[in-house]
């Protein structure tokens, strides 16, 4: 039986197991995926596993997604563009880095009949997965794109990457016609301290986190007349494409497989 695993830290809000559990199971197919909580320490064991064959490959999430890179030997080039893996598979005994958060969050927002193009963009956080959001809205052709950070230099790092980006204090609220939430407040329920009082309305707020559906941000912006969705869509995707790369299937996604992931 082959074994799958998705690794970060914290780990326990994830839902990749319950998803990929349920596709073997839909295609027949002999392996068991679990979730893995380790610290940076533990990264070179882990994937020397894959190497020797004791583990199939491995889902990495935060904040593992760019540490992960020096123990791998090739990147695809998603993965090369935005230093950010959340997939590794082993083939022809080369560990390689995929990145599917790109493809996961461009056919997310794509299913939201948003018309993202010269849209302005405004971005919370400055972690692994912005990279990905990023490199997938440039591509998307969106106007402007703005990022805040607690920590002001990581969101400068992403400048020197990207150089497109403008960088704002935390605490600033700027015009935008789309709001992502890319840090992770609100896996525990927490508050994002920041007043959105006199932004407007109908705008996206769109929050990466996916467990618990609805986060106080997301919140805060349906109560402020505006449209607000999580990140689940883009989860699904990202999740089907990790599934493509390791077995040559595509599972499916209709209601029934969404529905699995409510009520956690």
């Amino acid at each position: 039986m082959k074994k799958y695993f998705v690794i970060g830290n914290p780990i326990d809000h994830s839902l990749s197991p319950k998803l990929h559990n349920y596709w073997f199971k839909e295609n027949k197919i002999d392996a068991v995926y679990d979730k893995k909580k380790i610290y940076e320490k533990d990264l070179q064991f882990i994937i020397s596993e894959i190497k020797e064959k004791k583990i199939s490959g491995i889902n990495v999430t935060v904040p593992f997604k760019k540490a992960v890179i020096p123990y791998l030997d090739k990147l695809s080039p998603d993965a090369e563009q935005t230093q950010s893996v959340n997939t590794i598979i082993l083939n022809n005994d080369t560990l390689v880095g995929h990145n599917t958060d790109v493809s996961g969050f461009t056919q997310a927002i794509k299913n939201l009949n948003f018309n993202i193009e010269d849209k302005k963009i405004f971005i919370l956080g400055a972690g692994g997965v912005v990279y990905s959001i990023i490199y997938a809205l440039n591509k998307m052709n969106v106007s402007k794109i703005i990022v805040s950070n607690r920590t002001k230099q990581k969101a400068e790092d992403l400048k020197s990457q990207f150089g497109i980006i403008n960088v704002l204090d935390w605490g600033n609220i700027p015009k935008f016609d789309m709001i992502i939430n890319a840090t992770s407040l609100g896996l525990k329920n927490e508050v994002i301290n920041l007043n959105f009082s006199n932004i407007g309305d109908n705008k996206l707020f769109y929050d990466v986190i996916y467990n618990p559906s609805e986060t106080n941000f997301l919140k805060e912006g349906k109560k402020l007349g505006n449209r607000s969705e999580n990140g689940k869509l883009m989860f699904v995707y990202q999740a089907s494409e990790s599934f493509k790369l390791w077995h040559g299937v595509e599972p499916k996604i209709n209601a029934k497989t969404l529905r699995l992931l409510e009520n956690d």
